[in-house]
């Protein structure tokens, strides 16, 4: 008896959220006519409060969605932004499905550690992480050439990918000022990563992934990065 109680309030639940859910979602597509399509609607550990999530933005609303709402949540007995946490999952990039032979690759030490970067050759936080990253011992890059700064930063992107040595004219140009030497070839593993990087809404470089699919966008120190490999590979 008891379970067949149990079994009927799990459905009289289910059926409830998902009434919630197609409230939220209706009156929200009624009123905000331009709003994209909601992909999900969750509760939120704060009573009343709903989730709503558009693509890998969120923003939050009432059971009935008459008002909406802007900014982060935090629990402030637990000390957690909840809405930095959300964002940073729904950032993450699983590390299998990144485009790697697409890359070239520098190996330090022993390279147990693993680092993707998507960078663009004219970016200047992209030439100061490069050159602090020197002080990475004991890791993989993976390079993954990123041009979105203009026409300039697909032709250097074609003159490292089809170089002899990539990684050398790569350390010649973002460390020493070297221009890359004119050189053809196929580069359509470019053109990829740029679709798989819009696809992600990666916008910024440089922009690194970790072995656990977390993404951090911008030159952050190498002490920084060194600390966060450390953390993944205990």
């Amino acid at each position: 008896m008891f379970k067949k109680f149990a079994l009927l309030a799990l459905l009289f639940s289910v059926a409830h959220v998902q009434a919630q859910d197609n409230v939220i979602r209706k009156n929200l597509s009624e009123r905000l006519p331009n709003l994209p399509s909601i992909d999900e609607v969750n509760k939120t550990a704060m009573p009343g409060l709903f989730e709503v999530r558009v693509g890998n933005d969120v923003f939050y609303t009432d059971a009935q969605g008459n008002y909406i709402l802007q900014g982060s949540l935090f629990d402030v007995r637990q000390r957690r932004n909840l809405t930095e946490e959300r964002l940073e999952k729904l950032s993450a990039i699983p590390f299998d499905q990144l485009p790697l032979k697409n890359a070239f690759t520098q190996v330090r030490g022993n390279g147990k550690r693993k680092l993707v970067v998507f960078a663009d050759p004219n970016c200047g936080y992209c030439k100061r992480f490069e050159k602090d990253l020197q002080n990475l011992s004991d890791v993989t890059v993976h390079h993954l050439l990123y041009p979105i700064l203009g026409e300039d930063s697909r032709i250097k992107s074609r003159n490292i990918w089809c170089a002899k040595d990539r990684s050398k004219v790569w350390d010649d140009w973002m460390q020493r000022g070297i221009t890359p030497p004119a050189a053809q070839c196929d580069t359509s593993a470019i053109d990829a990563n740029v679709e798989f990087g819009k696809k992600h809404r990666i916008s910024g470089t440089p922009t690194l992934i970790l072995t656990d699919g977390s993404r951090i966008a911008g030159a952050v120190p190498a002490a920084q990065v060194d600390k966060m490999l450390n953390d993944i590979s205990k």
